[in-house]
């Protein structure tokens, strides 16, 4: 057998993360979000994640059916409701690894107000965010991240309204750890992602992904592939850069990068002290098996 041929009839290491039944997926040729998933696969390879331990909840969207092609515990949740269900979780069961995997649209928009509360209380989740500019799977509508001059289907003569800054919000919020890169960018990605899930408290990743099939055919960037060498050729990688400059502009540089790596107290170690003082000092196990026993009143 050739080197070719023998190549050709190497398995995907992503294979075996996957609910290989429901291949082939929905996304579009050029698309990046099949490369944010096979980043994810590297990542959990590369990681001390339990994977009996491992849970992924995603919202609506494109992003959104990662949670479908994963062969992990998974939730496909209600229209911006990802992160509440994944801080349920993660308060239910502490020993689960919860990470929520979607777009730009779902997460802050709809999702916007979970998103800025999980952030500030510091719940122990990791969200991985795939920005990709538009509302991709309803038509390309403008989204809280479509940049300035940009258009969509609902601004066909250009953006008029200034987007978020993903990593600003993230880190004003209380968010330990934040980072953005691109689908180019792929083992900075995959080091992401693992330096994420292996962070105690709210962190996030955000990763700029082409959506050629709308946001690309529409302002004229060209395919996927084109999307992918103008990635190459104009992001800078400024770790520790200051959040408050790197809003992303139409055609212009994006920063990427590393921005936020801190330590505070988690949502479930503040308030396992809180109710150790108050309890005179007694575990939250004790005072959870406790209320379990205790009859109904």
């Amino acid at each position: 057998m050739s080197d070719a041929v023998e190549a050709c009839t190497v398995d995907n290491p992503a294979e075996k993360y996957l609910r290989m039944d429901r291949i082939p997926h929905i996304w579009c040729p050029g698309c990046g979000i099949g490369t944010t998933v096979n980043c994810f696969a590297r990542a959990l390879d590369e990681g001390d994640v339990d994977l009996e331990k491992l849970a992924i909840v995603s919202g609506i969207g494109c992003t959104g059916r990662v949670a479908g092609y994963l062969d992990f515990d998974s939730f496909h949740t209600t229209h911006g409701r990802a992160i509440p269900f994944a801080t349920g979780l993660k308060l239910a069961n502490p020993e689960l690894k919860v990470v929520v995997y979607s777009g730009d649209g779902d997460l802050f928009a709809i999702g916007g107000n979970h998103l800025i509360h999980a952030a500030r209380r510091n719940a122990d989740i990791t969200v991985i965010c795939v920005n990709n500019f538009n509302y991709a799977m309803t038509g390309g509508q403008v989204a809280p991240t479509t940049p300035l001059d940009a258009m969509g289907t609902t601004a066909p003569y250009g953006v008029c309204e200034r987007p978020f800054n993903l990593p600003f919000l993230a880190k004003s919020c209380g968010a330990v750890y934040v980072a953005r890169w691109t689908t180019y960018h792929v083992r900075q990605v995959t080091k992401a992602m693992t330096e994420a899930m292996n962070k105690k408290g709210f962190s996030f990743v955000e990763i700029i992904s082409p959506c050629p099939t709308l946001y690309e055919r529409r302002n004229r960037l060209g395919s996927g592939l084109d999307r992918m060498k103008w990635f190459k050729d104009n992001s800078s990688i400024k770790h520790g850069a200051s959040t408050d400059d790197v809003d992303i502009d139409f055609q212009q540089e994006i920063i990427c990068g590393k921005f936020v790596d801190i330590d505070r107290p988690s949502l479930l170690e503040v308030t396992e002290a809180k109710v150790a003082s108050v309890r005179g000092k007694q575990r939250w196990e004790e005072v959870s098996r406790r209320q379990k026993k205790s009859p109904a009143h």
